[in-house]
């Protein structure tokens, strides 16, 4: 698995401290990097809690643990891999050498010390900022070392009891009233003793990846992200209108599915939740825990529902970059799914997944006291079982929603 880690800049690096006969010296090995990321992959602790443990930001162990997936399969083709890396390392010798004879002794030395400094990790880079530097700012210091400046600031640390309570109650009041905003949320904390800004409250939200419910479509004057392209709400069909109450309705089993993700607190700190489910028999079909609310949470339960059930006709979920990635986007296209979004800041568009994250909570979360992520895992297992397979429904006419789904394919079949 080490090699995962190996890169082109890596092996030229190994290559120049052989030859100039000086062993680098690392705080973070690639068998290091590889130990954390696979006790992240097994998402039995939070992110706050590895960071704690092994005294590296949050955002560091996301960025290694991307870059372990994203190269995972050149552990199959290791060889493969070196030898591209060495075909571009001798053209690149060659290039230094010319360089050298071009330029000179000095410009050699320059960029000799440059690609060293390049090859150092994060936390060696961050020793080398020198705040006294007159004739050198921070932000330049950063820009020459290939940080960000924040690293530079950051200072990694579990967060403290009072602002977990913070963010638990953040979650129960907005279960309770999916229609509050921060400033409702603001004025409910303060009412509960909180002592809390708007701006925090703000920031929490986001970190919980929650927004409130508007009752009334809103235009968007956002702007697309021409990586990331947002596709149209395809649902309006399904809705109707009766009074002031907005009703969905869908009437054969995989013509929608949606996905979304949810905060979910434990004593040691949050975890992510992301589930599928089929708006027809309410069937929770694929769902995953996780302590980072990234592209790897959502590709991955899509993968398994359409492994394990025929794909869908449509597709929804709300805007956010998981599902608008091109990983995601790609998977369903390759399913030929037509896929579905949101309209910014319109939750309710996706109110079937919504309204089961509130009975989860509600019938789960909030009435157990689950000590670990191990213990999470354990009860939402058990909850799910139970949803699908034991607990009536009442909108499917108080069916079970597992045997709504099974029963339609078998009658298809």
């Amino acid at each position: 698995m080490v090699v995962l880690f190996l890169n082109k800049d890596r092996i030229i690096n190994k290559i120049n401290e052989k030859q100039m006969g000086k062993k680098q010296i690392r705080n973070f090995t690639a068998e290091v990097k590889t130990k954390i990321v696979l006790e992240m992959l097994k998402e039995e602790s939070t992110t706050a809690q590895l960071s704690t443990k092994y005294e590296v930001s949050a955002k560091t162990m996301q960025n290694w643990k991307k870059q372990f997936l994203n190269n995972a399969p050149l552990a199959f083709e290791s060889a493969k891999a070196v030898s591209e890396f060495k075909d571009q390392i001798d053209g690149l010798k060659t290039q230094n050498d010319e360089l050298a004879k071009a330029l000179g002794k000095a410009t050699v030395e320059r960029d000799w010390a440059v690609g060293k400094l390049g090859s150092l990790d994060i936390s060696n880079k961050k020793s080398l900022v020198d705040s006294k530097l007159k004739t050198l700012s921070k932000a330049r210091q950063c820009e020459l070392l290939q940080i960000s400046r924040s690293v530079v600031y950051y200072k990694a640390k579990v967060m403290s009891l009072y602002n977990l309570n913070i963010l638990n109650r953040i979650d129960e009041i907005y279960t309770d009233n999916p229609d509050y905003g921060y400033r409702y949320i603001h004025r409910q904390l303060l009412e509960d003793g909180f002592n809390i800004g708007k701006d925090r409250v703000l920031k929490y939200m986001g970190t919980m990846g929650i927004e409130a419910i508007y009752p009334h479509r809103k235009k968007s004057t956002s702007i697309k992200d021409i990586g990331h392209k947002i596709h149209s709400y395809l649902l309006e069909p399904y809705w109707t209108t009766s009074g002031k109450t907005n009703t969905v309705y869908v009437p054969h089993v995989n013509q929608v599915w949606s996905g979304d993700i949810t905060y979910i607190r434990t004593n040691g700190g949050f975890v992510y939740l992301a589930a599928i489910i089929d708006w027809h028999s309410k069937a929770i079909l694929s769902y995953k825990l996780s302590n980072s609310m990234d592209s790897a949470l959502v590709t991955d339960i899509l993968k398994e529902a359409l492994e394990k059930y025929p794909a869908p006709q449509i597709f929804n979920s709300d805007q956010g970059s998981q599902y608008t990635g091109h990983e995601h986007t790609g998977i369903l296209k390759e399913n030929n799914i037509e896929i579905s979004m949101n309209g910014k800041g319109r939750s309710i568009d996706n109110i079937v997944i919504e309204r089961f994250f509130r009975t989860l909570k509600y019938n789960c979360i909030f009435i157990n006291d689950f000590k670990d992520v191990t213990e999470l895992k354990e009860g939402i297992n058990n909850y799910m079982d139970k949803y699908n397979n034991q607990r009536f429904h009442s909108s499917i006419g108080y069916q079970k929603p597992m045997n709504v789904y099974r029963d339609y394919l078998q009658n298809v079949a």
